[in-house]
C-alpha cells in the first residue's frame, strides 16, 4: 500500500501550495506521517514529519517557519501547507509512514508531486 502525495503544481515565489497525502487500503491514524523531497540532480531532503495525533511536528531547517503540517484523521489525509515558496523549493515532493515521529524507518513510499516555483 502507497501514500499518495497530490496537490502539486505551478507557483510563483512567495506564493503558497498545500500538498495532500492519502493512503487508500489502509489507515494512517496510528502512523507518522514524513514529508520530503527531491529536487533534479540532489539527494532527497527531509521537510518535515507529524505524529499520529498530530500534537508533535519536527521540520527540515531549510523550512522551518515557512511550511506546516497538519492532519485529519477523519478523512486519513495529512497536509503540508507551503508558504513564502522560493525557487530552491522546487521538488517533487513525497510522504511516507513511520512507527512513530523519532523513527527513520519510513515506508509505503508512493509516487510524488511536482511543485515548481518559479522567480
Amino acid at each position: 500500500v502507497q501514500l499518495q502525495a497530490s496537490g502539486g503544481g505551478l507557483v510563483q515565489a512567495g506564493g503558497s501550495l498545500r500538498l495532500s497525502c492519502a493512503a487508500s487500503g489502509r489507515t494512517i491514524t496510528n502512523a507518522a506521517v514524513g514529508w520530503f523531497r527531491q529536487a533534479p540532480g540532489k539527494d532527497r531532503e527531509f521537510v518535515g514529519v507529524i505524529n499520529w495525533s498530530g500534537s508533535m511536528t519536527s521540520y527540515g531547517d531549510s523550512v522551518k517557519g515557512r511550511f506546516a503540517i497538519s492532519r485529519d484523521n477523519g478523512k486519513n489525509t495529512v497536509y503540508l501547507q507551503m508558504n513564502s515558496l522560493k525557487s530552491e523549493d522546487t521538488a517533487v515532493y513525497y510522504c511516507a509512514a513511520a512507527p512513530s515521529i523519532w523513527s527513520r524507518e519510513y515506508n509505503a513510499w508512493g509516487p510524488g508531486t511536482l511543485v515548481t516555483v518559479s522567480s
